[in-house]
């Protein structure tokens, strides 16, 4: 969205070199675009008086004000690579772990610890927002559905305790997917991409500025692919849309619709033994059992802007989305001798969230002031079944979960000195989770309910030793209640609900960007963190089924880790048409235990010990650019008894393109050795040597892009 606000400061807002900054880098084509990802430093000495400037000069604005870790991640990326799903736009983002389980949408994904349960289902622990308005679901899931990273302009990931400046109240942040609009993207666009396993991708955009203050665009897309594992197809089909208004100098407002419908193929996870003998294989359980994820989405959305004055802005939201979840997961126990024992599990559910969000923002004096309030009610009815090859077999369970959460929060900018700012925040959080599912052959209804409450403070300081250079740091209170799927899975049954899990984190890091001998320039951002967690809520075993797990709270865990991201552009000759663009991405992990009765010191699984991750490419300035990628993945733990490692791995790829004016052409070779690695896996509280639960990475594979702008 687009906002006309004049830009008047008490004191100096480096605002030419933050825009010059975002758009500096690797050398470009003819064409218009920025470069697909930036993590320079955004240099602000004091808070501006104005309120913001549009796009990305904005959200690098508000990021130079965080004291704390925040990437910014531009959507260019989608058609310089192959970007299958939201694991390769994210790629470059320090301090997360994040995968696609068998190449398609599915993903793991965990920021800073958050999510170490990988019990493939929840993916709680990071909110995920759409346009300032949230996709995750009122009680904390992003279960269902996952943003299309082709379908966003731009992304900005605030992790840990910094997703506050969203109202987040989560382990692991937040991030915000912004959507193109006709002023972004004017005329029209089609992108295809595919290769190996069977992928074909396609989108085509048509966007208009009209008169009057009116603009619209719409996105078409499909996407087909076949996997490298058996059982594996994926179908989608989406329609993106949005439309504005500029009713006046001081008001704006923008209509969302989004439309998807995604039709998902599980080949289940597998043994060792498995993957030794067939690491393409499904499992026998995903085929007997048919095993799919389908999910029909629909959403309408809407935020509309009042720039009062310079001084003052007002943004109000509102979402309501729609699931309707077809989901066959568990296939059916038969014991010889004695027939079946479990009937399996196919979920057949409807998912209905409505959100609303109000941002005030106000410039007073030194102080840049932001009051928000979320809201989202969410409700999950339907049934389960017994699951007969993927089929509806016998009404098991009658499904009822209401959701809802309340997030208020005040935040103070104060530009102290000329080199100081100091940022104060409190949150105040209302959650209310109740189940209420009845078992159909005994008429039992379980019916955990709680209401969480919470008032987390914030407080950070930001110091310019440089116009270009931000050393910054805070100590935050971190606070996230459980979701429903947490609360129905508790180990102890009954109607006993788990705590919310809190802690306090302690993070200090900088971020800058520095000539190199008047060749070029490089960029950092790191980030250390230290947080010590309350009541976690991980899983231990099933008594009753074993290999099954269970939420329940866990006393005291440690969280700590550094995130860097280094990212240079470096003239190879006097005149610049040669240069290199190196880009790296470091996380550095130490979850653990601390003093569990249980588990000691051991570490938590999951997440790697660190993820190192970069490319080398070389750029002309006609456009061309090519050169090599990498993954350096450490070991991990699947289990929470340490006694089921999954070995570190190395890969490697090679991409090349050319940009040209309105035409892009990629070619990228991904795992170019061929090497066997585990991309994700399920956990245990006590992993058995030959538990089902590994999901092989993708081997070789080639992917052809072409996009075309008019």
């Amino acid at each position: 969205m687009t906002f006309r606000t004049s830009f008047k400061t008490s004191r100096r807002l480096l605002l030419a070199p933050m825009v010059l900054a975002s758009v500096a880098g690797g050398a470009r084509g003819a064409g218009d675009d920025p470069p697909p990802l930036r993590l320079e430093a955004v240099s602000v000495t004091a808070p501006a008086r104005a309120l913001s400037t549009p796009g990305l000069a904005e959200d690098l604005w508000e990021r130079s004000l965080t004291p704390g870790g925040v990437t910014v991640v531009e959507g260019t990326i989608l058609g310089s690579r192959n970007v299958s799903s939201v694991a390769d736009m994210l790629r470059y983002v320090p301090g997360l772990w994040v995968d696609s389980t068998n190449g398609d949408d599915g993903v793991f994904i965990s920021s800073r610890g958050s999510n170490l349960d990988a019990t493939g289902f929840d993916r709680n622990g990071i909110k995920m927002l759409q346009d300032g308005l949230p996709v995750t679901t009122a009680d904390g899931n992003n279960h269902n559905r996952i943003i299309d990273p082709l379908s966003t302009r731009r992304a900005i990931f605030a992790r840990g305790a910094n997703g506050m400046k969203y109202g987040a109240s989560t382990l692991g942040g937040a991030v915000d997917f912004i959507s193109p609009t006709a002023h972004d993207v004017p005329g029209a666009r089609l992108l295809v991409n595919g290769g190996s396993h069977g992928q074909l991708q396609g989108r085509a955009t048509v966007a208009r500025v009209f008169d009057h203050g009116l603009d619209g665009l719409v996105t078409v897309e499909g996407k087909e692919r076949d996997g490298f594992r058996d059982h594996n197809h994926q179908q989608r089909l989406g329609l993106y849309a949005n439309a504005g208004w500029r009713i006046s100098e001081a008001w704006d407002t923008r209509f969302y619709a989004t439309y998807v419908d995604n039709e998902q193929e599980l080949p289940g996870s597998l043994s060792r033994a498995q993957l030794r003998a067939d690491r393409d294989q499904a499992r026998p359980a995903a085929l007997g059992g048919d095993f799919q994820l389908d999910v029909e989405t629909r959403r309408i959305a809407n935020r509309t802007t009042w720039v009062m004055d310079a001084r003052r802005r007002l943004d109000l939201g509102f979402s309501m989305e729609e699931q309707s979840l077809f989901h066959p997961i568990v296939d059916k126990v038969t014991v010889p001798g004695v027939g079946v024992v479990f009937d399996g599990l196919l979920i057949d559910t409807d998912h209905r969230d409505v959100a609303f969000m109000a941002r005030y923002r106000h410039q007073a004096g030194d102080h840049a002031l932001l009051f928000g309030l979320n809201y989202a009610e969410g409700r999950v009815d339907g049934e389960h079944f017994g699951n007969d090859g993927g089929r509806r077999d016998g009404l098991s369970t009658l499904i009822d979960q209401d959701a809802s959460q309340l997030e208020a929060y005040a935040m103070d900018r104060w530009g102290l000195a000329d080199a100081w700012t100091l940022v104060a925040a409190l949150q105040v959080v209302r959650a209310s989770r109740e189940i209420d599912n009845t078992t159909v052959a005994t008429g039992v209804v379980r019916n955990p309910e709680e209401d969480y409450v919470a008032v987390n403070p914030r407080l950070g300081v930001i110091h310019h030793p440089a116009p270009d250079i931000e050393v910054f740091a805070n100590l935050s209170r971190l606070y996230e209640p459980p979701t429903n799927f947490e609360l129905d899975d508790d180990v102890r049954g009954g109607d006993e609900a788990l705590d919310a899990m809190h802690g306090v984190v302690l993070e200090v890091g900088s971020r800058g960007t520095r000539a190199l001998a008047r060749r070029g320039t490089w960029s950092w951002d790191l980030a250390l963190y230290y947080a010590r967690v309350r009541d976690e809520i991980l899983s231990v075993e099933d008594p009753f089924q074993t290999g099954t797990s269970l939420a329940t709270n866990v006393d005291r865990t440690v969280h700590a880790g550094l995130e860097l991201a280094l990212e240079a552009d470096l003239a190879l000759d006097e005149g610049g048409r040669h240069r290199l663009a190196p880009r790296l991405s470091a996380t550095v992990n130490r979850f653990s235990f601390d003093d569990d009765p249980v588990y000691d010191d051991n570490d938590l699984p999951a997440a790697p010990e660190y993820v190192v991750r970069g490319e080398l490419l070389y750029r002309h300035r006609n456009g061309l650019y090519g050169g090599p990628t990498f993954d350096v993945v450490g070991d991990r733990y699947a289990d929470f008894a340490n006694r089921f490692k999954v070995d570190d791995y190395a890969i490697m790829g090679l991409l090349a393109g050319w940009e040209g004016k309105g035409f892009r052409a990629s070619v990228e070779v991904e795992n170019l050795f061929d090497e066997d690695y585990i991309a994700t896996h399920g956990v245990r509280e006590r992993a058995a040597a030959d538990a089902e639960i590994l999901n092989p990475g993708a081997p070789r594979s080639v992917f052809v892009g072409l996009e075309w702008r008019h």
